[in-house]
């Protein structure tokens, strides 16, 4: 048993066959029908609960965690994410777009606000509403987490309504820091897409200074696993 007894209970999370949001499940069945051997479920986070940073994307990526399994694998936003992880210490070993590469994040955990890959990239109101369960789960079940980044309005949008903070409180802004009254740090940043980057939108650069900035305002006390 170890030390993981005195752990919270793991957060709740979608089952493999969560049927939640008609239109998800739909997608989801006819994607297994096209890529049998991809994984074509809810796709659940990466990263030890017990660190201090938590990173919320906006929803598994058809070609990326869809077919791979673990978040912001296998297509351009993961090279761009883990890439910069790497370079702040943030995780370990070689990112090789693979579930099973041996990839290791350091003080971080991965999760989206929506656990299907929806159609289009583009998930509904309902079905944000309907996973927020898993997301306020995973913030609660993270004793160590002093700070949430959250990639894009979205992702921002449903930290506040897990946290019951009002939005316009706390506008997104991308390498905004917000000093959330009583809860962790949330930090903003444009998304990592490809369509963002090649828009013009968000550069490397700029995702990497977001990261500096999380880093020189890292809680004096974090875990390191």
């Amino acid at each position: 048993m170890g030390r993981d007894r005195f752990l919270p209970r793991p957060p709740e999370a979608p089952a493999h066959d969560c049927d939640f949001c008609p239109r998800l499940v739909a997608f989801r069945a006819a994607n297994h029908n096209d890529y049998p051997d991809w994984f074509n479920a809810p796709v659940a986070s990466f990263g030890s609960r017990r660190a201090w940073l938590l990173i919320v994307g906006l929803a598994p990526g058809l070609r990326g965690a869809n077919r791979t399994s673990r978040p912001f694998t296998g297509d351009f936003a993961g090279d761009l994410l883990y890439a910069t992880l790497l370079r702040h210490g943030l995780a370990v070993g070689t990112y090789d777009a693979r579930a099973d590469d041996g990839l290791r994040l350091v003080g971080c955990r991965i999760t989206n606000a929506v656990r299907c890959v929806p159609p289009g990239n583009k998930p509904v109101a309902a079905e944000v509403a309907a996973c927020r369960r898993f997301l306020a789960a995973e913030i609660r079940s993270m004793p160590e987490l002093g700070t949430i980044l959250a990639l894009g309005v979205l992702a921002h949008s449903a930290v506040l309504a897990c946290l019951d903070i009002r939005k316009r409180l706390y506008p997104f802004r991308h390498g905004a820091l917000h000093r959330l009254p009583g809860s962790p740090v949330l930090a903003d940043s444009y998304h990592c897409s490809r369509y963002n980057t090649q828009t013009g939108r968000l550069s490397a650069a700029m995702f990497d200074d977001v990261l500096a900035r999380i880093m020189l305002s890292r809680p004096p006390v974090a875990a390191t696993l």
